[in-house]
């Protein structure tokens, strides 16, 4: 009698390794796993199985994803119809997850493909096997869920103990020894970032301000107004440990004190329409060591009291060292002085000379720069202009006025043209960030 013809049954062995610990050893957990499955397969070759040639190891890979190099590959292979049995050591091998270990079920029914594990006896052509498949799965899912809530609540246990719980460590701080220890450059950066926020009252202003001075994060990135926030909120500073918005005791050691951060915080409670009239009310001098009088001297700001009001001016030297006598302009009111130069200010940059003279002088650092983009960059300074902190705007007057000379007759304002040229750049480059951000 003739022997009946056995079907070949291509057999592809998987194996899974949550971690990499021991992989680099010459005979490795997954070795161990693929020959395991490589002698079960060899046992039923009277039934027609064969191995692949390809292996499928995917060594680091947790089971609660199917986001894995080699079961993605070993997918591909079996939707191509070159695999018709799936072998591995342990079911949690392929998945944690019953709801994903359901989707490769039914990629195997689809392409009517058998999966086997080797260590639990079963395969999925039979109704006991897939009874017995998803019990097992079941469990392998309330294991990974019950050692979560282990992690967590280690992980809270260590928090209250004030102990550091990795990640990165945030400016001021290194990590040594799983431990946050102080990095003295960083948290003198730290200090004085405190300090001079309660100085301005304002993290607009002080934002500005550092990245203009090129204060940057622990990884090289410009503090903006996020990162500050963060900063001025992280309890870390005062030397506490914070799990799940509960403050304790850390074991490291504190940067800012207790006084400086009741302060910076009692700033913050404010709303931030009372904080920027408090920053606005200190306004500062936007003319000091730019205005001149008649006589060609200086002139310098001054201010007075009357019942409990401030006003503020702009005196001749020539009066302070040689009396009210010698000189025709005496004093001006700061306010509508700055008001007039201001004024003044914006009309010029909006003459078409002044855009072409920016132009050309910008061309000599950036050849590429067209004169629309110039005009484009002056003109969204003006309507921005009232939106500006005082030192912003202080800042913006000593970068374009040379000088300021005040006849019997009016003002005469000079400007400086490489200051256009900077404050254009500082305006396409703030425009660029609002797109990338956008």
């Amino acid at each position: 009698m003739k022997k009946p013809v056995v079907r070949k049954l291509r057999c592809a062995v998987y194996t899974r390794k949550s971690t990499e610990e021991g992989l680099d050893q010459e005979f490795n957990s997954l070795d161990a796993q693929h020959e395991a499955c490589e002698a079960y397969v060899a046992s039923q070759k009277a039934e027609g199985w064969i191995l692949v040639p390809d292996r499928y190891d995917d060594g680091g890979f947790s089971g609660s994803t199917l986001e894995r190099p080699a079961l993605t590959r070993l997918r591909a292979d079996i939707e191509a119809g070159r695999v018709d049995v799936v072998v591995v050591y342990k079911i949690d091998r392929l998945s944690r997850s019953l709801m994903d270990f359901a989707k490769l079920v039914e990629v195997f029914d689809r392409t009517s493909v058998t999966f086997v594990s080797v260590t639990q006896a079963f395969n999925t052509t039979t109704s006991m096997g897939r009874l017995t498949l998803n019990i097992l799965l079941s469990f392998a899912q309330f294991e990974r869920e019950v050692i979560g809530e282990r992690i967590r609540d280690k992980f809270a246990a260590s928090r209250k103990k004030g102990m550091w719980m990795g990640g990165w460590a945030p400016l001021g701080y290194d990590v040594r020894d799983r431990k946050l220890v102080i990095n003295k450059a960083e948290a003198a950066t730290v200090r004085m970032i405190f300090k001079r926020f309660v100085g301005v009252g304002s993290a607009t202003a002080l934002t500005r301000t550092l990245i203009t001075e090129g204060v940057t994060t622990k990884h090289g990135k410009p503090i903006d107004k996020g990162a500050l926030y963060k900063l001025l909120n992280n309890r870390i500073y005062i030397g506490e440990a914070v799990h799940k918005g509960t403050a304790y005791p850390g074991e490291h050691e504190a940067i800012i004190g207790r006084r400086l951060w009741d302060r910076v915080h009692e700033i913050l409670g404010q709303s931030p329409r009372k904080r920027a009239a408090h920053t606005r009310a200190q306004t500062p001098a936007l003319l000091k060591g730019l205005i001149f009088g008649p006589a060609g001297n200086a002139m310098t700001p001054s201010h007075t009291r009357r019942n409990g009001k401030l006003y503020r001016y702009y005196v001749s030297m020539d009066v302070l060292k040689d009396g009210a006598t010698f000189c025709p302009v005496r004093r001006l009111p700061a306010g509508e002085i700055e008001k007039a130069v201001v004024g003044q200010l914006r009309v010029l940059l909006r003459t078409p000379e002044i855009i072409v003279q920016t132009w050309r002088a910008a061309r000599k650092v950036d050849r590429t720069i067209a004169e629309a983009d110039v005009r484009d960059a002056i003109e969204r300074l003006d309507p921005v202009w009232d939106e500006l902190f005082p030192a912003e705007q202080a800042r913006i007057v000593q970068l374009l006025v040379e000088r300021v000379d005040v006849g019997l007759t009016g003002l005469d304002i000079h400007l400086r043209t490489e200051g256009l040229t900077t404050l254009v750049g500082d305006l396409r480059a703030a425009a660029g960030d609002t797109r990338r951000a956008a």
